[in-house]
């Protein structure tokens, strides 16, 4: 049985970032999980998410500067990515543009 977090510890785990289309070959994975200590903003995520993919000026954060997002199924839509908070357990869908949409 694990103990719970101490007090001045957030409980950690994970998000799961999803890639489609130009995202998925920008980035050379359909999905991964990054482990978070809680909450995190869709800022961050991208950018932590750039740089592990090649970092500025990388052809993954040209890509992903173009995404549209999902939260869980709602989308995020014109919000700013550092006001939109992601938790442990949620799965951000990066959806880039494609034809016809």
């Amino acid at each position: 049985m694990n103990a719970p977090p101490a007090p001045d510890q957030p409980p950690a785990g994970q998000i799961t970032l999803r890639f489609w289309a130009a995202a998925r070959a920008a980035t050379g994975v359909a999905e991964e999980q990054i482990g978070v200590g809680g909450p995190v903003t869709l800022a961050d995520l991208i950018a932590r998410t750039t740089a592990a993919h090649g970092g500025p000026g990388s052809r993954a954060e040209a890509v992903l500067r173009t995404c549209s997002f999902l939260l869980g199924d709602r989308p995020v839509g014109k919000a700013d990515p550092a006001t939109v908070l992601v938790g442990p357990g949620e799965t951000v869908e990066f959806l880039p543009p494609f034809a016809g949409g």
